[in-house]
């Protein structure tokens, strides 16, 4: 059952990931896994913040959105200037 949540919440933060970052998206199946990564390093930031980890599904997908904006910088860091915008 985790697993469906995660995916739930990595859609869910995949998705505005892709509408606040600009430029062009990975794709709705990156996004989602962008956003099920993202959920896990958010989540490690915020427990290493010493934030706790309850705070029901909306404190879940803010942590999810966090951890996506900052994977998708640091992807976008990497890839620059090896991917072709069309």
């Amino acid at each position: 059952m985790f697993i469906v949540w995660w995916i739930i919440v990595g859609l869910i933060a995949g998705w505005i990931t892709g509408k606040l970052m600009s430029g062009g998206g990975y794709g709705a199946l990156m996004d989602i896994v962008i956003g099920i990564i993202g959920a896990i390093v958010g989540g490690f930031i915020m427990r290493t913040l010493g934030f706790a980890g309850s705070g029901g599904l909306l404190y879940t997908i803010l942590v999810a959105i966090l951890g996506a904006v900052i994977l998708t910088l640091l992807l976008r860091l990497l890839t620059r200037g090896r991917v072709r915008q069309i």
